[in-house]
């Protein structure tokens, strides 16, 4: 159960890495684009800069449940090394409890804000649900909690990427 429940984790974070990384490429594509029209063009297009904004909440919803999970995200550790490794650990429980707190708002209150705003639509893309364009922060909650469960109950994971043959830097 316990190797299956980390292997269906490894899938998940690469789902998130490979959206997060569409993300990030459209964005950089779009903003040379929007720059270009605006000054070379001299007609700026109205799109890409809903649209890079849309791109970005996918981004740091969902980049940051991967990058929570392998503990890449910005962090100040310096007063937690410094306990000694019992209360680190009750430390470390703690944190993540709190973090499964706002994983939990992020699902709640984000799912509240999809339902809300289903009905709505962007004025540059009348297609498109401004529901739509907030799950993200439903997803990511998701992610992150499910990602917290795995840290909390089998530990720490390693990087799933790495041990699929890429070697890291500096070896």
């Amino acid at each position: 159960m316990a190797t299956t429940f980390r292997r269906a984790m490894d899938a998940l974070y690469l789902l998130c890495v490979v959206v997060g990384c569409v993300a990030l490429v459209l964005i950089s594509a779009i903003i040379p684009w929007a720059v270009f029209t605006r000054y070379v063009l001299n007609s700026a297009a109205s799109w890409p800069e809903p649209l890079a904004v849309l791109l970005t909440i996918v981004l740091t919803f969902i980049g940051a449940a991967a990058a929570y999970r392998l503990n890449l995200h910005m962090n100040v550790s310096y007063f937690a090394d410094q306990l000694p490794a019992r209360f680190r650990g009750l430390l470390d429980l703690v944190v993540q409890l709190l973090m499964a707190l706002i994983a939990v708002f992020m699902i709640v209150w984000g799912e509240r804000l999809v339902e809300v705003t289903w009905h709505n639509t962007i004025g540059d893309f009348p297609f498109l649900s401004v529901g739509v364009t907030y799950l993200p922060i439903p997803v990511g909650g998701v992610c992150l909690l499910l990602f917290i469960i795995e840290r909390i109950f089998l530990g720490a994971p390693s990087d799933p990427i790495a041990r699929h043959g890429e070697t890291a830097p500096f070896d």
